[in-house]
């Protein structure tokens, strides 16, 4: 291997066995990722998952218990070693989700202060700020404070102060979560374009799976401090590999449907909705159903039950349907618009056979 080729095959960031204590709680644990360089990577999961502390580390910000965190190549965090390379020579930068912006200083003043530190010129310093005061459409803003501009605004002046200085890795820390809902979708589409004009590799944690499946080249979801699954957007949707991925991410997310075994199918409510043939060795199991597998009505010849009516919303020309079956929810699509009686009885139809079957322990079994 040439040196180039070590350079190119060097993960962005490796993160190896990190495991973060607090006392007796166990906030990250055994999170193994490895991240190419120029990605985008997306660490979600609900609150308390463990990705904000995880995100603080890579930071510098908290030092590992166990394990390592190495940036091209370089260990920059190391519970067994005690390394802890300082936050500021990370050659990192952290967005974070207040902004944190210095309230006595302008805007210029703002983006002025972290060149200033690392040592830029005065001259260097100038053309860096109009720069990226430039490529965030913020030069109208130069000489305003903090209180005196928007959110919005708010947030790129803290987005120009972390890439001035032009860091490898950006991390970003629910940066979007201060916005209204429009201005959120708008900011996604400007994040994602200044990570393309920074060539940085970026990090960024949010609790919004939709935010999560949109900007991403690759996705940690994080559950109780662990990682459920690793790898591109579109694999995590279309193979998830244990329950809590299926139904934590897409839109809507999936349905899952106990199921026991009954002389050769699977049955659910008395009803036969798969072969048993599809997972042999199980008795029981948990079938996947997108909810475009489902519709409201019957078909000769597919699986039909009984369900209640709970509600329904609009989506693109469909009805989003949610029902419910005892205990269980249930969402169906609906070409068109979709209104009944909260309450109502309805049929609900299996257009087709499951997507995936996962065990009683929510861990996959079918390819």
């Amino acid at each position: 291997m040439t040196a180039q080729d070590q350079i190119t095959t060097t993960p962005a960031i490796a993160i190896e066995h990190l495991t973060k204590r607090f006392s007796e709680n166990t906030a990250v644990d055994d999170v193994n990722i490895s991240v190419p360089p120029g990605s985008f990577l997306v660490l979600v999961g609900p609150s308390g998952c463990g990705k904000s502390t995880l995100l603080r580390m890579l930071a510098g910000l908290e030092p590992p218990s166990e394990g390592q965190i190495s940036f091209g190549g370089k260990i920059v965090s190391s519970g067994a070693s005690g390394v802890q390379t300082n936050a500021a020579a990370r050659d990192a930068g952290l967005v974070f989700q207040s902004y944190a912006l210095w309230p006595h200083k302008t805007v210029e003043g703002n983006i002025d202060w972290p060149l200033k530190v690392a040592g830029w010129s005065k001259q260097k310093r100038a053309e860096r700020i109009n720069e990226v005061l430039k490529f965030l459409g913020i030069e109208a803003l130069r000489d305003r404070y903090p209180a005196e501009i928007s959110g919005g605004q708010q947030q790129r002046v803290a987005i120009a102060r972390t890439i001035g200085p032009r860091p490898g890795i950006l991390l970003l820390d629910e940066p979007l979560s201060n916005l209204d809902a429009k201005l959120r979708v708008d900011m996604r589409s400007e994040l994602m374009r200044i990570h393309r004009g920074t060539n940085a590799t970026s990090v960024y944690v949010t609790h919004d799976q939709v935010e999560a499946m949109t900007m991403a080249t690759h996705v940690a979801v994080l559950r109780e401090g662990r990682v459920e699954q690793f790898g591109p957007p579109d694999e995590l949707l279309l193979k998830p590999q244990t329950t809590f991925v299926a139904t934590f991410l897409g839109t809507p997310a999936g349905n899952l449907v106990p199921v026991s075994r009954s002389e050769d199918a699977f049955v659910f409510n008395g009803i036969n909705l798969a072969p048993n043939a599809i997972a042999p060795d199980l008795d029981t199991a948990q079938l996947l159903y997108r909810a475009q597998d489902i519709t409201v009505g019957t078909r000769e010849g597919r699986p039909t039950v009984k369900a209640t009516y709970a509600e329904s919303a609009p989506i693109a020309g469909q009805s989003m349907v949610t029902c419910l079956i005892g205990d269980l929810r249930v969402t169906a699509i609906v070409d068109g618009f979709f209104r009944a009686e909260p309450g109502t009885e309805i049929d609900l139809c299996f257009l087709r056979d499951p997507d995936a079957v996962f065990d009683a322990d929510g861990r996959r079994v079918t390819q």
